[in-house]
Order: C-alpha cells, then sequence, then structure tokens
C-alpha cells in the first residue's frame, strides 16, 4: 500500500469502478429530462434503467470468470474501452431505442470492469496489505457514489448527455495508467472452460421476464406478452437444471443447500427491489411532482450514500458480536418506515421538513442492513465458494432492482401516458411507496424466522459442504474495513 505501484492499482481500480458506480445512481436523476427530449413514454425510461441492469447482472458472474482465465487487467481494459464506448453511443443518442440500445451495450462493459476492479486488488496485494486495499477502494469508491447523484443533477441542468460522456475522460486515464502500471494475473486454478450454455439462458431468462412485466404492468398485457412471460420463466428453471449438470457452473448449485446461505438471498432480492424502486421513482416524483431542479433531486440521495459511508462498518461490527438476526430484522423495519415516510414528499414539499427526514430513516435501516447481509452471505458458504456466494448475492441484487423497476410502477398506476402529469404520478408513488414498505416488512420477516442468530458458529440445521459433508472454515469479509456497503448491490468479496 506505500508503493508508488500500489497506489497505481488502486487509482486504477477506484476509477474503473466508479465509472460504473455512478452509472448506477446518476442516470435516474436525468430520466425526466430524458423523457422530455426524446418524447419517450415512461417504457421508455423504464429500458433506460432496465437495459443496463440486465446486461450487467446477467453477464457479471461470466466476467469473474473471464478475467480469471484470460487475465484480469485485459479483461478489465476490455471492460472499460467497451464503456466507454457505449457511454459515447448513449451520450450522442437521437431517440429512445437507440439510447435504450446503447445502455445494454454499457451493461455487458460494467459486466467486464465491476468483477476485474476487486480482483485486481486481490491478485496484486496479500495479507494486511489486501484488507487495507480492500477497505480504501470501498471507501473511495462510496464517495464517488456520495457526489455522483448531485454532480449528475449539475449536469443534467446544462444537458442530460453529459452524465454519459462524463466517463470518456475517466476511462482515458484508467486505460493510460493500467497500461503503464498494472500488471497482468490470471487465475492459475481457475477451471478451463466457460458456462456459455448458462450464460445464454440467464440472459434469454431475465430479458424474456422483464420485457413481457414490463409492457403486462403498463396495461399493455398481450397475448405476445404473456408468452414471453412463461418463456422467461422457462428459460431460468433451464438455466437450474444447467448449472446443476454443468462442469463449471457458473452458480454452484451446492451453495444453495444451506438454509441461511438461501434465506439470505431471499432477503437480498426483497430489500433490493425495494431500493430499485425508490432510486426510480424519488428522483422523478423530487423533479414532476414537488418541482424540484436536477440538482436539488439528485442531493435528496446524497443522505443514503453518506449514512451508509458511516455506519455500515459499525452494523458489520454489530452483527459481528451479536449475530446477524437482529440488525436484518430491524433494519428492513426502519427502511420500511423511512419508504411510508416519503409519502409526505409532494407538491410544495420542502428538502428538510419532508424529504431529508424520510430519507434518512431509510438509510438508516439501510445501513443496518447491508452489511450484515454480506457477512451472512459469506459465513453461511464454504472458504472455497466464497468468491461465487459474493458473486451470487450481488446478481441477485441487480436482478431483484432489474424486476422491480419493471413491475412495481405498473401496479402502482404509474403508466407510459400519464407519467408527467404530477398528480398522477403523486398518486402512483404513494402506492409505490406501500409496496416497497410491503416487501423490506416481508425481508424482516425471512430474516427473524430464517436466519441463525451467530456467525462463525455451528452450521445450520441443513447446511451441508458440496460434498455432502460438513461445511469447512466460514468466509469472512473484513466489514470494519469496508467502510461503504454498496448501494445497487452488496459489497463483492475479493476473489482469491
Amino acid at each position: 500500500m506505500g508503493t508508488p505501484a500500489g497506489r497505481w492499482v488502486l487509482l486504477t481500480t477506484v476509477l474503473g469502478s466508479s465509472m460504473a458506480m455512478l452509472d448506477g445512481t446518476v442516470v435516474n436523476v436525468a430520466l425526466a429530462h430524458i423523457g422530455a427530449e426524446l418524447h419517450a413514454g415512461f417504457t421508455g425510461l423504464q429500458w433506460t434503467v432496465n437495459g443496463y441492469t440486465l446486461t450487467l447482472a446477467s453477464l457479471i458472474l461470466l466476467g469473474g470468470s473471464l478475467g480469471d482465465q484470460f487475465g484480469r487487467r485485459r479483461v478489465f481494459l476490455i471492460g472499460v474501452v467497451w464503456f466507454a464506448l457505449a457511454s459515447l453511443a448513449c451520450g450522442l443518442a437521437p431517440n429512445i431505442e437507440l439510447l435504450i440500445a446503447a445502455r445494454m451495450l454499457q451493461g455487458v462493459g460494467g459486466a467486464l470492469l465491476t468483477p476485474g476492479s476487486l480482483a485486481l486488488i486481490s491478485a496484486s496485494f496479500h495479507g494486511p496489505d489486501r484488507a487495507a486495499a480492500v477497505g480504501a477502494w470501498s471507501g473511495l469508491g462510496g464517495i464517488s457514489g456520495a457526489i455522483g447523484p448531485f454532480l449528475g443533477g449539475w449536469l443534467v441542468e446544462w444537458t442530460w448527455r453529459a452524465v454519459f460522456l462524463l466517463n470518456l475522460p475517466l476511462a482515458v486515464l484508467v486505460i493510460v495508467v493500467a497500461v503503464k502500471h498494472v500488471p497482468e494475473s490470471k487465475d492459475p486454478a481457475a477451471a478451463p472452460g466457460l458456462d456459455v450454455s448458462g450464460t445464454v439462458l440467464a440472459v434469454l431468462g431475465l430479458g424474456a421476464l422483464t420485457w413481457s412485466l414490463t409492457e403486462i404492468g403498463g396495461g399493455n398485457g398481450t397475448a405476445a406478452g404473456y408468452a414471453l412471460l412463461a418463456v422467461g420463466i422457462a428459460a431460468l428453471v433451464a438455466f437450474v437444471l444447467v448449472e446443476r449438470r454443468s462442469a463449471h457452473p457458473l452458480v454452484p448449485p451446492t451453495l444453495f443447500s444451506s438454509r441461511v446461505f438461501t434465506a439470505a438471498n431471499v432477503v437480498t432480492l426483497l430489500v433490493y427491489a425495494a431500493l430499485g424502486a425508490v432510486f426510480l421513482l424519488l428522483v422523478l416524483q423530487l423533479q414532476i411532482v414537488a418541482g424540484f431542479p436536477p440538482a436539488l433531486a439528485g442531493a435528496g440521495l446524497l443522505p443514503i450514500t453518506l449514512v451508509m459511508l458511516l455506519f455500515s462498518s459499525r452494523a458489520g461490527a454489530l452483527a459481528q458480536r451479536i449475530g446477524p438476526r437482529i440488525p436484518l430484522t430491524a433494519g428492513p423495519l426502519i427502511s420500511a418506515s423511512g419508504m411510508l415516510l416519503m409519502r409526505r414528499i409532494g407538491p410544495n414539499a420542502s428538502w428538510l421538513l419532508d424529504v431529508l427526514p424520510a430519507v434518512l430513516v431509510f438509510a438508516a435501516g439501510l445501513s443496518l442492513t447491508v452489511a450484515p447481509l454480506t457477512a451472512t452471505v459469506l459465513d453461511a458458504a464454504p472458504d472455497r465458494f466464497a468468491g461465487a456466494a459474493s458473486g451470487v448475492n450481488n446478481a441477485v441484487a441487480r436482478a431483484a432492482g432489474l424486476l422491480a423497476v419493471a413491475v412495481i410502477p405498473g401496479i402502482a398506476g404509474i403508466g407510459n401516458a400519464d407519467y408527467t402529469d404530477p398528480a398522477t404520478f403523486d398518486a402512483g408513488f404513494r402506492t409505490a411507496t406501500v409496496i416497497g414498505a410491503g416487501l423490506l416488512a416481508l425481508a424482516a420477516i425471512v430474516s427473524a424466522v430464517a436466519v441463525r442468530t451467530s456467525l462463525g458458529g455451528a452450521p445450520s440445521l441443513g447446511d451441508t459442504a458440496p460434498d455432502g459433508t460438513a461445511p469447512d472454515t466460514p468466509s469472512r469479509v473484513p466489514l470494519e474495513r469496508c467502510p461503504h456497503c454498496g448501494i445497487t448491490a452488496p459489497q463483492t468479496h475479493p476473489r482469491d
């Protein structure tokens, strides 16, 4: 950590991952202006978010495997270049259809560079230096996530296209530094071959499911839409069957023989579904209904990242002492209360009196939830599957946001033709907050019933290793050294 070589690696990985992290939050601030300039309906705005999340969630596990086999720096740099070119296409898009296509390409680049950034740290640092480097990467990433929505709001007041074009100079800097100062590395123990069939089924299943649910939720349910829904479900069932037989599966099926691992991923699904709805609808509510300018609307998300930056590591340490069940039960309930408080955000809302209290309560619950959730996932998996367990949990979180953005607005009554009408959007937003609060309450119930009371203790009933024996040494992420837990997905674990 104290050498120039170490600092160059850290700079490269922080800037690279920050590109993807910024796009996870900044684009939502620009949606209202994108819709107005490109004459897009609400479905177009949903796909502007989901096009990126779809390819990212489907391919992120494959991205980590590619880096291990073909070179972590090489795959990381391909991801950076790909992401930058796709960002350029987003910034120049003349209509919503081309913007969505470019966003999907952006997600492919994100799937290559996101796991690659932490893999480079894991390969470049060892022992205490690795923990310190992961902590610095996580903390600096948290700072970029904190300034992202505010910076995005400021850029949107000039032009929404600048939100995407901002990635170009960052990409150039990352490429130059990485080529000169970051060494190449591979995983010599990586199994040969890639799970191509599993990847294709994951993309097909999530894509068909998202497309059909978006159309049905928007009131455009047709025979083709329901047929596509059936195709998506069938593809995901086939994905499970293929993973059971694959020699090198993206998702080792035996991970789910652990009751706690399964329960933690169900909690992840519910929590991040609610979070995905908040990040999509809150900034639109602040602009369309409350009349806030983009910069002030973006600042509405700022407290979430700041609170998590300050308190997530403390929540992780608390879970290590008292066990994860209490934090994972109380945290979602506190966040649910915050979502219900967001119902006060309407016409003539005050940022200080209406927005800030609701967002702070929501963020307090989230900071109490995410770090213990990460610890529970890793603790439930054998040490040799730590990277896979973390990757699965990360993909589950992103898929949850994907499906929430597809489904919740339609259920709440926010349709294509009426999202620009303040009264209609306000009513839909209030309904969506109740739905989100219900998801969080359900997450609390699952945690109370199915999550064990301690970390690193005896295996829970039903927990077995892949060979049918008792699990080996539990995996531990140094949470106290990871001060920023993910907003769009949980903190990832360094791959060995």
